[in-house]
Formats: C-alpha cells, sequence, structure tokens
C-alpha cells in the first residue's frame, strides 16, 4: 500500500501542470449591479487599457512651481516612450502642491509578469532626472497588481517552510522520539504537495482560479488537519503497542478505534466547506471547492500512506520510548498512580487532564456558569469594530501603490484616482448628469465616450475615500439619482461600487452559509453520536466559542496588531474554521465518551474519556493553532486576521470547550445526553456496577492506568 501510494503521488507530480494561478478569483457577486457595468464597459473603444497614475509631489511639501510641472510632464513623456501610449497631464491640484499624470496600460498584460516589468519600467523612467526634491510615485490598477505580486512572491516557500518547521518542532515535542515525526511529516508533506497540483488542476476543470491566498489557507488545513489525523492515530497506536506483542494486530486494533473520530473530523470539515458553493461571492466558491480537495486528500493519505508506513517502519520507530506490554514509561519521570475520585466506582487513569475532569463533573454548575461569562465576555471584542478595509489597507507590507494613492488624496479629491463609472443609454447623459448634482459627496461628473452599441459612459468623481462610509453612503445616493431617469437603464460601477457591491454579497452570504455551517456540523454530530441531545449541547459549546475568539481575535487584531479594522471577509472565513475545526475536538472527545459510557455513568464516562484523549487533543489542538498562526507570514492582512482568530479559537475549544464546557454540560444532563441512543445496548455492558471493565468494553483503553498516563 505505501508502494502504491508513492507511485501514484510520483504520477501526479509528474503529470499535473504547476500549481497556482496569476488571476485572481473575482470577489464580486455575479449579478451584482457593479460587475454588470464592467461587462459593458467592454463594449468601450478604450476597454482593453487600464490607466496608470504618476502622483509627482516635492518631498518637503510647497508647490510644484513651473519648474515642477515641467518635470511632471517630462516623467509623463518619458512613461509613454516605455508604454507606447500617450499620456495625460500634468493635471494640477488646486493647491498647486501636487500633479497627476495618466498613462493607459494594456489591461492584458496587468496579471502576468510583462506587467510586473512594465510598471518596474514605469517607475525607472519617471524617476530618472526627475530632479532634486522631486517625488513620483506610480499608482492606479497597473501598479497595484505589480505591487500585490511582489508582495506574493516568494510567499507560498515561506509558507511551506514555516508551516513543515512548526509541524516538526511540535510533533517532535509531542512524542519525544528523534525518529518518529518524521514519518508523519513527511507523509503530510507529500500530501500537501499532491494536493496543491490536484486543486489547481480541478480549478482549471471547474474554471474556479485559485490564487496565493486561496492556495496558502490549503496548504494550512491540509497540515493541519493531517498533523492532527496523524496524532490520534499513532496515539492510539502506541496504547495498542502497550497490549500486545503483536504491533500488526495493535495497529489494525489503533486503525479501527481512530477512523471513526478521522473520518467523522474529515466529512464534517469537508461538508462545512462545500457549503461555501452556495455563495454569491466567486472568491468563497473558490475555497470552498479547493480546501475540500485539500481535505479529502490529505484524509486519504492518513488513513492509507500513514498506517502503511507504520506498519512498515515497525516498533522501533518510537524509539527511545518503546511500548511494550507492561511496561512502565522507561523517561526518567516519576510515574502518578491511578486515583479514584470520590463517587467513583472505578480508578481514573492518571494525569493532569483525568485530575481536572473529575474536578469539573464534581461542580459541574460552577465550572459551567464561569466558562459562559468568560466566553460571553470575549466576545464583546466585536462591538464597535469596523468591518471593510480601503485598498491602500489590504496589505501588511508597504508599497509605492499604495503610498501614491494617499498623496494624492492629500492634494486632490480622494476618489480622483479612482472615479465611479456610470454607463447609460446613449442620449441621456444629460438627463443623468443633471439628475445626480444633488447627491452628497459628487465633486465633479463628466461625460467621457460612447461605446457604439447604445451605450455612454460617466465618470464621477467623490470627494471620499475608497472603502468608506461616505463613499459607500454616495454610491446609494447615485444608484437612487440615476435609478429616477426614465430609459436610461443606468448603472453605477467602479471599484467604489465593487466594493458596496461586494460587502452586500459577504452579509448576504454570511446570514446564509453561517446557519448552513451549523446544520451540517449538527447532522454529521447526530450520525456519529447517534443522539440527538449531545449534539445540541457541543452545538451551543462550538458556537458560543466561535463568537468568543471571533471578540478576542477582533480585540488583538485592531488593538494590539494595529491593524484598521475587520477585512469584510473576516467573519465568514472565521466563522466558518472556528465551527467546522473546533467541534473536531468535541468529536474526538465525545467519541471517546460514548465507547466509555457502554460501561460507566456518563459523568465517569467523560472523565475518563478526557483522561485519555487529553494528551492528543492538547498536541492536536496546539499544532493547529501554530500551524493557522503561519499564515501571517503571507502579507494580506485578512490572512493574518483569519490566521489569529482561528488559532485562538482553536486554543479556546482546546482548553476551555472540551477540558471544561462539554464535561459539566454532559453531567449536568447525565445518561440522557445520549437519547434516544443507549452505548449501553450494543455492547450489552452495565455500568461500573457490573463486573465489566472499560478496557474490555472499548477495546481501546489502554491496559494500565501508569500506561494510559504515559
Amino acid at each position: 500500500m505505501l508502494a502504491i501510494m508513492l507511485v501514484i503521488s510520483g504520477a501526479v507530480f509528474a503529470l499535473a501542470a504547476s500549481e497556482g494561478s496569476s488571476e485572481a478569483p473575482n470577489s464580486l457577486p455575479d449579478e451584482a449591479e457593479s460587475a454588470q457595468v464592467s461587462q459593458i464597459q467592454a463594449q468601450f473603444p478604450d476597454s482593453g487599457s487600464v490607466p496608470a497614475v504618476l502622483v509627482v509631489s516635492r518631498s518637503g511639501g510647497g508647490e510644484l512651481g513651473p519648474e515642477g510641472m515641467a518635470a511632471a510632464g517630462a516623467a509623463g513623456q518619458r512613461m509613454s516612450e516605455v508604454v507606447g501610449a500617450e499620456a495625460q497631464g500634468p493635471i494640477p491640484s488646486e493647491d498647486g502642491e501636487a500633479a497627476l499624470v495618466i498613462v493607459p496600460v494594456e489591461s492584458d498584460v496587468i496579471s502576468n509578469d510583462e506587467g510586473r516589468e512594465l510598471v518596474a519600467d514605469m517607475r525607472s523612467a519617471a524617476t530618472d532626472s526627475l530632479g532634486d526634491g522631486m517625488t513620483a510615485e506610480l499608482t492606479g490598477g497597473p501598479a497595484f497588481a505589480a505591487d500585490t505580486a511582489a508582495a506574493f512572491e516568494g510567499a507560498d516557500f515561506r509558507l511551506l517552510a514555516a508551516t513543515a518547521l512548526v509541524v516538526a518542532v511540535l510533533l517532535i515535542v509531542t512524542y519525544r522520539s528523534p525518529v518518529l515525526w518524521l514519518v508523519p511529516l513527511i507523509i503530510i508533506g507529500i500530501a500537501d504537495r499532491v494536493a496543491a497540483l490536484v486543486v489547481s488542476q480541478v480549478g482549471e476543470l471547474m474554471d474556479v482560479p485559485v490564487d496565493a491566498s486561496t492556495s496558502g489557507i490549503v496548504s494550512v488545513l491540509v497540515f493541519g488537519a493531517g498533523t492532527n489525523y496523524a496524532l490520534l492515530l499513532v496515539s492510539r497506536y502506541r496504547e495498542e503497542l502497550r497490549r500486545t506483542e503483536d504491533r500488526r494486530g495493535a495497529l489494525r486494533a489503533a486503525y479501527r478505534g481512530a477512523v471513526p473520530a478521522i473520518a467523522a473530523s474529515n466529512i464534517t470539515v469537508v461538508l462545512a466547506l462545500l457549503t461555501l458553493l452556495l455563495a454569491t461571492l466567486p472568491n468563497y466558491r473558490s475555497l470552498g471547492i479547493s480546501a475540500a480537495v485539500g481535505l479529502i486528500i490529505a484524509a486519504v493519505y492518513a488513513l492509507v500512506a500513514l498506517p502503511a508506513a507504520l506498519a512498515v517502519c515497525g516498533r522501533g520507530l518510537f524509539w527511545p520510548f518503546v511500548p511494550r506490554p507492561g511496561a512502565v514509561a522507561k523517561s526518567g519521570r516519576p510515574t502518578r498512580a491511578a486515583e479514584k475520585p470520590e463517587g467513583f466506582r472505578d480508578e481514573v487513569p492518571a494525569g493532569i487532564w483525568g485530575r481536572i475532569a473529575a474536578r469539573v463533573v464534581q461542580r459541574p454548575v460552577t465550572v459551567l456558569i464561569s466558562c459562559v461569562l468568560l466566553l460571553a465576555v470575549l466576545g464583546l471584542g466585536l462591538i464597535g469594530t469596523r468591518v471593510g478595509l480601503s485598498q491602500t489597507e489590504q496589505f501588511r507590507t508597504a508599497s509605492e501603490s499604495a503610498a501614491g494613492l494617499e498623496t494624492a488624496a492629500e492634494h486632490f479629491p480622494a476618489g480622483v484616482t479612482n472615479p465611479v463609472t456610470i454607463v447609460t443609454r446613449t442620449g441621456t447623459e444629460g438627463q443623468v448628469l443633471e439628475s445626480i448634482q444633488g447627491v452628497e459627496g459628487v465633486v465633479s461628473a463628466n461625460p467621457s465616450g460612447e461605446s457604439g452599441t447604445g451605450w455612454s459612459r460617466v465618470n464621477v468623481v467623490l470627494d471620499a475615500a475608497p472603502a468608506t462610509d461616505r463613499s459607500e453612503d454616495s454610491i446609494v445616493g447615485l444608484r437612487d439619482a440615476v435609478d429616477t431617469v426614465p430609459g436610461s437603464e443606468a448603472m453605477v460601477g467602479g471599484s467604489v461600487a465593487e466594493a458596496v457591491d461586494t460587502n452586500e454579497g459577504n452579509v448576504r452570504d454570511f446570514t446564509l452559509i453561517a446557519p448552513l455551517i451549523l446544520l451540517v456540523v449538527f447532522v454529521v454530530l447526530i450520525g456519529v453520536l447517534r443522539s440527538l441531545v449531545a449534539p445540541i449541547l457541543v452545538m451551543l459549546a462550538t458556537t458560543l466559542s466561535a463568537v468568543a475568539a471571533l471578540g478576542l481575535g477582533t480585540f488583538v487584531t485592531t488593538q494590539v496588531l494595529g491593524f484598521p479594522g475587520l477585512d469584510v471577509s473576516v467573519p465568514l472565513y472565521s466563522f466558518l474554521f472556528l465551527v467546522a475545526l473546533g467541534v473536531d475536538y468535541s468529536i474526538f472527545l465525545t467519541i471517546r465518551a460514548r465507547e466509555e459510557s457502554a460501561t460507566h455513568s456518563t459523568p465517569e464516562a467523560m472523565v475518563r474519556a478526557v483522561a485519555l484523549t487529553g494528551g492528543v487533543i492538547t498536541s492536536a489542538g496546539i499544532v493547529l493553532a501554530a500551524v493557522f498562526v503561519v499564515l501571517g507570514v503571507l502579507p494580506l492582512i485578512v490572512l493574518t486576521q483569519v490566521g489569529v482568530i482561528v488559532a485562538l479559537g482553536v486554543l479556546l475549544d482546546t482548553f476551555v470547550v472540551r477540558t471544561l464546557v462539554v464535561p459539566a454540560l454532559f453531567t449536568l444532563v447525565g445518561d440522557k445526553v445520549w437519547w434516544p441512543g443507549n452505548p449501553r445496548r450494543a455492547t450489552g455492558g452495565t455500568t461500573t456496577d457490573g463486573a465489566t471493565t472499560a478496557g474490555a468494553a472499548t477495546g481501546g483503553a489502554p491496559a494500565t492506568a501508569a500506561a494510559a498516563a504515559e
């Protein structure tokens, strides 16, 4: 099986095309008004070009004067020679301290390497012989595209290297073996590369572009989920090796015990991701299909390649702490004796997690109230948070295009570099111009050509910066105004209108997708736990934890890291990952608790489940949180915010929800938590009043408390 998996992997590497796409997924809803304007603009004679804007000013401020204007004109002429198109301007500002030069650039070269080289040549030409004390900054669509590509240059390698390093260090600490960590890391690394290539091919087949940010998220998910699956399987394998000399029999038993939790976890996340296919925004649909494919591949490698590699390597893979029947840890640390909390009939496996769980089930009301209050307070961090970032606020790295936009806004109306475009039926331009005169925020409006196909265009300059409340209000006002012009069929577009439509699309998608995610996870939990009550409790805990993580993460990213606000896509991305991934640890815990409930009361079963899974779930949570933090190596603020929020949420799920909230809830409800199912019915077991033992019932618990602790 290992050989087959390696051959398949090699075939994918050899036959698949290179990963990634230079084209970013469209962030506009298909039916958005601004998207329709973009389609109509393709009919205009100048549709094949996009303006690059040069902003010329003095370094220390002050008027340009005739000499400065002449320098700006000469810079525009030099750029014209590079581009092969005539420049417009220089256009002076009212205060005389800056000038704009506009140069059209062919749109078909913007998103490739040729466009980056062209922008670099334009910048070099503009600054050449500009004169002392003068500053020239190139901004506009072509410049932003080039700076974005430069910011992502090498980012995929940095992300992969940082992720692999984080996983390697945490696996070494977890396994305390100089050898064992290599096996899961190599398997997951191969799965990640295979997933990247397959996702790229799927994207091409479905005409869904996969950009650098999407592939980065997919890589983090594959590494994070794949490591979690590996930790669960290897932990169960080590338990079984302490019970038998037959290592292959131990691996079979571990596989049977771990597969339900791994499969449930994978199905939960994949189905939650596939709900994104119902989103109106294409970039969400791109992430949904890409991440779902990546996680399925991660599960295949975890359930086929990893156990095959473990079988090939044998028991010695765990050196120097090789697990054997009856062997006590040889780590040099004292082994704690098993404990028997008051009211329990059986001993609880030794270790900190068992002791914590025992105290939780003895005071469930106090623990639950305290945790709910804590999570509620953390959720308050969402109050008053600004949602929406302007074009200049999207990147953590400085760029000339963003600096140029800010300089232009200091001397010109803030919307001069991003004019609003109105398309209207030819012959109605005058009525449209008249209708928008009273719209608040409009500085100027001028006709800008005809398409020859029955459409005319009007450019409108706003006094508010893009992606601000004032600019969005102006877009709403413009649309209301042009709707009153009979027969015009006028529509409002441009980058500012696109931001408005994207924001509205995000709101619609969140209100649609968030409930669907909860429904999908709830249905999966019903199937896994064969209960109606337990899934409700788990969902309540997970949802509260997700809101708390959003609040805490928002506070950290805005107040500690200093970001100006949340990107509009952060709430949906974060909620999706917080619920789908956060519930994993509750799934791991409750599946084990259900096994233990075959022979124990629910409170005692929960304590045993926490004790037996505490180590592996804690390790898995720390690994997943660390991997999401690695998203911060990418230059987009949205990815850093998602990484921080999800990492904090995973830690909350690991240490608060899984350890405190779920055990307290299950204790309060008692055995009715499994209604209408009955774990004891399947095995014919009884509670610990009888003679059955937990180890015999589950087939997966260690033979001794000392072994469980280790």
